[in-house]
């Protein structure tokens, strides 16, 4: 699955009253209590779950599908767990109008697309409607409808498609 700069999956529109949900912090994504669970595939079954509203995610992911959230994804703690559960449901990307450094930094080292859309409307696309998305021109589109949001860089492509920070680096 790693390394496809064009892919498609359903989107997982996480928002509440006609907006996307803003300020999903490490803990809403991944649990400070599942913290000692070191087997990725375990982690797995706590993705948003201290997410109200989404409590079920872990059981109804399937994998290539993605996640479009609001503003400041993944902010709080570095955590690993937060982009790994993801990594470990086969989560293909994350869409976001913007990400918490640490966590964006977190993601790209671990080949975990995310995709910043600030002007994104909340409604462009249907929860669990099927999208496709390319990393190089940051295209999000289904049927007619499309949103250009920021490509991935250069760098974090190159990370990406190498499966990650160290892989990446062992080719330099």
């Amino acid at each position: 699955m790693s390394g496809e700069l064009r892919f498609t999956g359903r989107l997982w529109v996480l928002s509440r009253e006609g907006d996307l949900v803003d300020d999903i912090d490490t803990d809403m994504i991944y649990h400070n209590n599942y913290l000692a669970v070191t087997d990725r595939k375990e982690m797995a079954r706590y993705a948003l779950g201290n997410l109200q509203g989404y409590e079920d995610f872990a059981e109804r992911a399937q994998e290539g599908d993605m996640v479009l959230a609001g503003e400041n994804f993944g902010s709080g703690s570095s955590r690993q767990h937060a982009v790994d559960c993801f990594l470990a449901l086969g989560v293909r990307a994350i869409v976001a109008r913007s990400f918490g450094a640490i966590y964006k930094r977190n993601a790209i080292n671990s080949a975990l697309p995310v995709v910043e859309a600030p002007e994104i409307p909340a409604d462009l696309f249907e929860h669990l409607e099927e999208v496709d998305l390319d990393l190089e021109t940051g295209e999000i589109s289904a049927g007619d409808r499309s949103h250009y949001a920021s490509p991935m860089s250069g760098v974090a492509l190159e990370i990406y498609q190498a499966g990650g920070l160290f892989q990446y680096a062992a080719t330099l």
